[in-house]
């Protein structure tokens, strides 16, 4: 008997998307036992990606931390501004 954990689906992409270029990203800061969370959520041709990023003690913090998340992620969407 073996008691591998359970694996996972493969994601796989389909021919006619791009699943490597994000179209847009949206963070979120949710209440959860106390603890202020902050999510990503990215947005693909193809799909929706939600993602638990970190957990904090206080709102503010969270919502400091989901701002840069957002701002970076951003920049990498757009691109180079002078490229």
């Amino acid at each position: 008997m073996c008691d591998d954990p359970p694996t996972r689906p493969r994601t796989t992409s389909h021919p006619d998307s791009s699943t490597d270029d994000a179209l847009d990203v949206q963070t979120a800061v949710v209440e959860e036992h106390g603890r202020w969370i902050v999510e990503i959520v990215v947005v693909f041709a193809d799909g929706v990606v939600r993602s638990r990023i970190e957990t904090h003690a206080t709102k503010a913090r969270a919502e400091l931390s989901a701002n840069l998340i957002k701002r970076a992620a951003e920049r990498d969407i757009q691109g180079p501004r002078n490229g």
